[in-house]
């Protein structure tokens, strides 16, 4: 590797280590076992009830989009009125207002025909 590829870092405990930008860098160490470290390991039990609370937090917003529960998805289905007509380029129920064009027995919107 050349030189202008390595960096060297001192951390706060003082030791100096050169790492190369072309390899991956971790950022936790790894015991003899080759298993790394648990971060977590001896902290604070408050901690966790911290996280718990907040997560109970975060289930209580809706977000947009979010599925619904299947009772708040009940509508009521209507059969086409008098006034309405269903387009022949979109297939969407619209009222008479919206005509704009009728065409060999096909009714178009004013949206379509734009």
């Amino acid at each position: 590797m050349a030189a202008a590829e390595h960096k060297t870092a001192v951390h706060s405990k003082g030791a100096t280590m050169t790492t190369g930008y072309q390899q991956p860098r971790t950022n936790q160490r790894v015991n003899r076992t080759g298993a790394a470290k648990n971060p977590h390991r001896g902290a604070n039990p408050r901690d966790t009830l911290i996280d718990i609370a907040e997560a109970e937090l975060a289930e209580a917003y809706e977000l947009p989009g979010a599925e619904l529960a299947p009772d708040e998805l009940e509508l009521e289905i209507l059969a086409q009125q008098a006034d309405e007509f269903t387009c022949g380029s979109c297939f969407l129920v619209r009222h008479r207002s919206q005509l704009a064009r009728e065409k060999n027995d096909l009714l178009f919107c004013s949206d379509c025909e734009g």
